[in-house]
């Protein structure tokens, strides 16, 4: 009998999880010592479910219980909002965020076979509002709260990205302070937009050794150094070596600045320290940059991170890996399976297979051969 047989498909959806790993820091942090019920593995368990099925609120996932099959998964008969609610204000964020690292080594062991060249690694922001009168600790703005999502996201191929690091932080911290902890990986290609622009982080960027492409801002000021050619029939306008910043504050190397037309026609300023490549391959690389964008978009529309369980710094942090790391399961099965369909389709067919074995499950996966 295969081992996929006697799993149903969210006991094979969950297995890439270190349960030994989870087991550890549970114990490193003493998480579980007074724990009678609801164990940390159990509410790991609930909160993913919770993640898949994008469950309104603690209320509906105390209800979903009644279901018989989810309490064999859970180990859990019942348990009340409250005791959830606890339980997401108690755990500490650090568990969460390691088995999300442990999560992305795994997708990482796929990497070799989907990626050429060096990988292309994409970091970005994207702000998850709050109310002002429930996260007061997450105040930003007059009238505004919020917290921010700062990410690196790996790009694998026009179908498969993930995310390798994240850091979350008040929504008032700004975007430059975390490029320096979201590049730490000289065996890359960085792509950011220009609310990372600095001249200082540039240089030592590029004295370090560090490749990145970026856009540079309209009123940066340039000064061309020498021209290369340009391809015709391209979207590349022009291609030059130059110094960017006045006399006063300039970076001290010289940088390559690409001009070039979106697909809406819009003219765009590339900045680089890249001089291997052609000029058309730099433009597609900062196109890949959009894919960061439609992954902020479909966290926020198909898992439970817009609206949040629990109004504690803890809590929130805690829905924000859970996000995560239900992102990722869905990678590896993605890759395990070798499959072409997009993650939506995969999730869907999760949900409406949830409690039926593995193999009904990874069967829909399968190519269909045309004799």
């Amino acid at each position: 009998m295969d081992k996929n047989t006697r799993k149903n498909a969210f006991g094979k959806w969950i297995a890439p999880i270190n349960f030994k790993k989870l087991c550890e820091q549970v114990t490193i942090h003493q998480q579980d010592t007074y724990t009678k019920k609801l164990t940390t593995e159990a509410y790991l368990k609930l909160m993913l479910y919770a993640q898949v099925h994008e469950t309104e609120g603690l209320q509906a996932l105390s209800d979903a219980l009644l279901d018989a099959d989810f309490q064999k998964a859970s180990g859990i008969e019942s348990i009340s909002a409250s005791q959830l609610s606890r339980k997401n204000n108690e755990i500490n964020p650090s568990i969460l965020a390691t088995l999300f690292l442990d999560l992305v080594y795994q997708i990482k062991s796929y990497e070799n076979k989907a990626m050429k060249g060096l990988p292309l690694k994409i970091i970005d922001s994207s702000t998850l509002p709050l109310n002002l009168t429930r996260y007061k600790w997450a105040k930003f703005r007059k009238t505004k709260a919020g917290v921010k999502l700062h990410l690196r996201l790996v790009f694998m191929n026009q179908d498969t990205v993930y995310p390798e690091k994240a850091a979350i932080t008040p929504a008032k911290e700004h975007d430059r302070n975390q490029l320096e902890i979201l590049v730490d990986d000289k065996e890359a290609m960085y792509v950011f937009d220009r609310g990372y622009m600095d001249y200082e982080r540039f240089d030592r960027m590029t004295d370090d050794g560090y490749f990145f492409v970026s856009r540079l801002k309209k009123n940066s000021v340039t000064r061309k150094v020498y021209a290369f050619s340009v391809p015709s029939n391209s979207n590349v306008l022009s291609d030059q070596m130059v110094y960017i910043g006045s006399t006063q504050k300039r970076c001290e190397n010289v940088f390559r600045l690409l001009e070039v037309t979106d697909t809406k026609g819009n003219q765009l300023r590339l900045i680089t320290n890249r001089f291997d490549l052609e000029s058309e391959e730099i433009s597609n690389i900062y196109r890949s940059r959009w894919s960061i964008e439609l992954f902020f978009k479909w966290l926020k529309q198909h898992v439970k991170i817009k609206h949040f369980f629990g109004m504690s710094e803890t809590a929130l942090q805690n829905q924000i890996y859970l996000a995560l790391i239900t992102y990722c399961l869905h990678v590896l099965i993605q890759l395990e399976t070798q499959s072409e369909k997009k993650l939506l389709r995969i999730v869907r067919w999760l949900k409406a297979a949830i409690w039926k074995p593995a193999y009904l499950w990874l069967r829909r996966f399968e190519k269909k051969t045309v004799p």
